[in-house]
């Protein structure tokens, strides 16, 4: 969110309100029906829906090994078949927003996703802490979605009538911010709303915004901790603890001359755990380097472009920046589902919803290659990047927006051509 508001700073990355607020503070929820595909005359020769994936459940009694195995399952690519003599045929969900869905055409999806098995046997799903607003119900990702917990340790600025506690439902006029990142994360390919760049995605939503949309150190930190699976006091054990954590967000009350120490401090006990950390650059304007978490050591920080491949005059640039992705412009955002959005969508825009492209990729890569590591990761989206149109993001040369754009096709293609992470 963090755009200059009222003179006041918002931690939140991206936010252009759109339509009624996702929640109020009474958790009064208005849903509006996500869009389904119109009936059609004929049933295409298509492949079956997937079937439901397995909920996520609130507590398990053994715990999966932080790294999962790849089930010996028929390869979908083979090393004898490289990719110049089998091109991939482009994917194309039947979601009806995915036409307007811009900033998938733009990361090579369609491509990234004909490399896949067909079918739902991509590998094992792979969880994806969402650190953020907190949880709100979303058709697209039934069964898929579970509320983790509220970390925001202000009562008055919970707005839920107390502090810390196992609910993690979204309040206030932002909550509808953690619903559009996780589904474009993970949102279904089932004929309705939009598509989502990994649907087989789990999601855990973890609150650690206020209901004024500013996020306090101790919470960041403490949320970081326990989204990975690691104790936090007086906190209970993470059921479902994460490969992946999307920070569409920085850290308030503290100044923004560098990453805070205790943030510094998370990142690097959650990379050492096998997590990666990705976070948004924020939308100031500025060097991302004075920003936690995105200045800080081992995070994958990623900022905004436009359908053009250029920065938008909001996103943070500089050093700490790894890549660019979408995140859309006033007037032309990344279109997204949303139960509170007028018709069952939003379009907003910001380097919030940069930030889960790059999340989405990084979660099919686990699943073709669970055993990747956290500088494997980045190293593969990194290195695949596609070079910006106009060879640099910014006329500026100091604001630099990293390696390229996200390049979906090219990472998955990179990464099942490698016997790294299997």
């Amino acid at each position: 969110m963090s755009r200059q508001r009222s003179s006041r700073r918002l931690a939140l990355l991206g936010v252009t309100l759109l339509g009624a607020a996702l929640i109020t503070p009474g958790h009064s929820l208005q849903v509006t029906p996500i869009p389904a595909l119109p009936p059609r005359p004929a049933p295409a020769p298509t492949p079956a829906s997937p079937a439901p994936l397995p909920e996520l459940q609130p507590v398990t009694p053994t715990q999966p090994a932080l790294v999962p195995v790849l089930t010996p399952t028929a390869p979908a690519v083979t090393p004898a078949a490289p990719t110049s003599a089998r091109p991939p045929t482009a994917v194309r969900p039947t979601d009806p927003l995915f036409a307007r869905q811009w900033n998938l055409q733009a990361i090579g999806m369609p491509a990234a996703w004909a490399q896949l098995p067909a079918g739902k046997a991509w590998g094992p799903q792979v969880t994806v802490a969402v650190l953020d607003t907190g949880y709100s119900p979303n058709p697209e990702l039934a069964g898929r979605v579970v509320s983790g917990y509220d970390f925001v340790s202000d009562a008055a600025r919970a707005g839920d009538g107390d502090g810390r506690d196992r609910d993690a439902s979204a309040v206030g006029q932002f909550g509808y911010h953690a619903e559009g990142i996780a589904n474009l994360i993970g949102a279904a390919h089932d004929g309705r709303g939009m598509a989502g760049i990994n649907p087989q995605a789990r999601v855990v939503q973890v609150r650690v915004g206020g209901t004024d949309g500013l996020i306090a150190v101790p919470d960041l930190v403490d949320a970081l901790k326990w989204s990975a699976g690691l104790t936090v006091p007086g906190v209970p054990a993470n059921p479902n603890p994460a490969r992946l954590l999307n920070l569409s967000l920085y850290a308030d009350f503290i100044p923004l001359t560098g990453c805070d120490p205790r943030v510094q401090a998370a990142v690097d006990a959650v990379t050492a755990r096998g997590a990666l950390v990705i976070a948004g650059a924020a939308n100031d304007g500025k060097d991302a380097a004075g920003y936690s978490p995105a200045g800080c050591r081992n995070v994958l920080t990623v900022t905004s472009v436009t359908t053009g491949g250029q920065r938008p005059a909001y996103a943070n640039w500089g050093r700490v920046v790894a890549l660019g992705a979408p995140g859309g412009e006033p007037g032309h955002g990344i279109p997204v589902s949303s139960v509170s959005g007028p018709g069952g969508e939003r379009s907003p825009d910001g380097t919030s919803f940069a930030a889960p492209h790059a999340t989405g990729v990084a979660s099919l890569l686990l699943t073709v290659r669970p055993r990747l590591s956290p500088a494997q990761l980045r190293d593969l989206l990194t290195r695949t990047a596609a070079p910006y149109p106009a060879g640099r993001c910014d006329p500026d040369p100091v604001r630099t927006c990293g390696a390229g754009q996200l390049n979906a096709a090219a990472a998955l293609r990179a990464a099942l051509s490698s016997t790294l992470g299997r």
